[in-house]
């Protein structure tokens, strides 16, 4: 019996009850659609978290303070008041590392952004021109502050977006204008491009950026620096500029051979990574629990056919009687199940990718829908088909043709 003639005859078999056969493919296709919605959230929430972590800079290395010490009670001591980092070090990375191209030293304070009557609670971050290229930060207007600015402590800052939407209400243009940050007053060169939130929801609008230098004498009063950003050479030599960096950082510390460092380099990748594994772990979760309706819809599948078969104990006695073989009967009754299966798993495809853009319209996730889950959907309904059918089926073509056309 050729494909065609089976895949009529499994046809119009499935054809008479085609309520009964729409019930048999609901669970299929509620386990695909289900399926990839799920896939395609965890790929879209993966993709996102790639592209704003990559936002802040792919290439950028964050150098921290370290310590083990602790203060009473066991506490940790913070790394913003840990003085191990200083300017020189910074100074040292970028005239020694080879991979690193450009080095920023940071110091950060939070307060009250004042224009005339209005002021707004912020964060104001004291770095070097470089900072800008370290996270690929664009103007939207003026110009930055420069290495001179940041030798004479210039009492000049950039500002981002919130900031500029909440004190300057009026519309008009921040440039030129002078604000006040605890006391002391700043005048606005520049305008920094909108970033957004980041992928921990924080607003990367929400800044004043200014040299580090007027942040260390002029608001702080300290000679340390709290963090110092990096970029490597490209995103691939991130780890060889991690441990260039930590080299050169051990030996401008003096710190012996049995001592830890007392600073930690993290880079962007690391974050990714661990910020990816963990959607991939929620990913794999949800997906095992979506494919439980794939299981169930097999489990119809088996059932229903079970029913056929004794239904139609007659007809496979009399298509015995005229020379139907054992294997013709599997093949007729494996192939209705496969067909159930398939046509539910494209029904099912089809209901996936359209609930995964409804969630991004009204739920505002991030989707995105692979063509891995769409061809792993289809192979598992080839294989529930073929599962759950087969046994069905070899019972059919196991009857004894006289026993079956004394059937009642």
């Amino acid at each position: 019996m050729n494909v065609f003639n089976l895949l009529s005859l499994a046809w119009k078999a499935l054809s008479r009850n085609k309520i009964r056969t729409f019930l048999t493919m609901l669970g299929i296709i509620i386990g695909v659609g289900a399926v990839i919605t799920m896939v395609s959230i965890g790929e879209g929430s993966k993709e996102s978290i790639r592209s704003q972590l990559s936002s802040m800079g792919s290439n950028m290395l964050t150098i921290r303070p370290f310590s083990n010490s602790t203060i009473g009670g066991g506490a940790r001591l913070g790394s913003t008041g840990l003085q191990t980092l200083k300017v020189e070090d910074a100074v040292t990375i970028q005239k020694q590392a080879s991979y690193i191209t450009d080095v920023s030293p940071a110091v950060s304070t939070s307060g009250q952004a004042i224009n005339a009557s209005l002021n707004w609670p912020t964060s104001l971050q004291g770095v070097s021109p470089s900072y800008l290229n370290i996270r690929d930060w664009k103007l939207q207007s003026g110009i930055s502050f420069t290495d001179d600015d940041v030798a004479t402590s210039s009492k000049v800052c950039l500002l981002g977006q919130t900031v500029v939407n909440n004190i300057f209400t009026g519309g008009e243009n921040p440039v030129g204008k002078v604000i006040r940050f605890k006391k002391i007053p700043l005048k606005v060169i520049g305008v920094l491009e909108k970033k957004g939130e980041n992928t921990f929801g924080q607003d990367q609008d929400d800044i004043i950026l200014a040299p580090y230098t007027t942040v260390q004498k002029r608001i702080l009063a300290i000679t340390y620096v709290q963090t110092i950003y990096a970029s490597a050479v490209d995103e691939k030599s991130s780890d060889t500029a991690t441990k260039e960096v930590s080299a050169i950082l051990r030996a401008n510390h003096k710190l012996k051979y049995s001592e830890i460092d007392d600073f930690t380099v993290r880079t962007q990748a690391e974050l990714i990574s661990t910020m990816s594994s963990t959607s991939q772990l929620l990913t794999v979760l949800l997906t095992a629990i979506a494919a439980i309706s794939l299981l169930v819809g097999g489990i119809g599948i088996m059932n229903i056919m079970y029913v056929s078969v004794t239904e139609r104990t007659k007809e496979i006695g009399l298509r015995m009687a005229i020379g139907a073989r054992g294997i013709d009967i599997l093949l007729q009754f494996l192939t209705e199940a496969i067909l159930i299966s398939i046509t539910g798993g494209v029904i099912g495809v089809v209901l996936g990718i359209s609930a995964s853009k409804l969630v991004t319209v009204f739920l505002s996730w991030p989707t995105l829908v692979s063509e891995y889950s769409v061809i792993l959907s289809f192979a598992v309904c080839a294989i529930t088909g073929v599962f759950f059918g087969y046994y069905p089926a070899q019972k059919a073509s196991r009857l004894d043709p006289i026993e079956a056309l004394r059937y009642e």
